[in-house]
């Protein structure tokens, strides 16, 4: 059985999911992201690309943007431009600040926003892949501007709950897992990319 689902959404959007509880395909994953910034390079966004990784270290739940563009930078890639780290996280409060500085400083670059997210009960554990801006903050009912050429959100709680306090007693190993799957495929995407300039 497919790890993963694609649920068709608002007209032609289409989302994948990936299941990180079970055997993650990272490659599968990897390969749907990289074709997906390159169709995005083909239309123009040739700059380069950059991973704008959304939340914050002072809740659990909200913490897996920060923790995908920590371990990003543990592995010094480079062909990707990352914003929004432990150290310096990029949140509710900053986005606005960094979407400025997006249209300044990377007006051509490929923006895929990374975030945590709330879904429906049985794709709690979840990662969710797809083309489109990321609208950040629905999980807990703000309404922030969205963000990005390609979205990945890695589902952490149940939507039937807006409650702020619900993303505090999040699992930390649930947000983990999802952050070690998520960054090997970016990794993985890396390597595609060199592996292409060699043909």
């Amino acid at each position: 059985m497919k790890l993963w689902e694609r649920i068709a959404i608002r007209g032609n959007r289409d989302v994948f999911y990936y299941d990180t509880k079970q055997t993650f395909e990272a490659e599968e994953f990897a390969s749907r992201l990289y074709d997906m910034i390159r169709t995005e390079m083909e239309n123009g966004k040739a700059a380069g690309v950059l991973f704008l990784c959304i939340g914050t270290d002072r809740s659990t739940g909200d913490s897996l943007g920060p923790l995908i563009g920590y371990k990003l930078k543990e592995r010094e890639l480079e062909n990707i431009e990352i914003l929004g780290t432990l150290e310096r996280p990029v949140h509710a409060m900053n986005l606005e600040t960094y979407q400025a500085i997006l249209k300044l400083r990377y007006p051509n670059h490929v923006v895929v926003a990374v975030d945590a997210s709330v879904g429906s009960m049985e794709h709690i554990g979840y990662v969710t892949l797809g083309k489109g801006a990321l609208k950040p903050g629905l999980g807990v009912s703000k309404e922030l501007r969205a963000v990005g050429d390609i979205f990945i959100t890695g589902i952490v709680g149940s939507c039937g709950n807006y409650d702020p306090l619900m993303l505090q007693s999040i699992r930390l190993s649930i947000v983990m897992r999802m952050a070690d799957c998520i960054s090997y495929s970016i990794y993985l995407v890396e390597k595609l990319w060199e592996n292409t300039a060699l043909l």
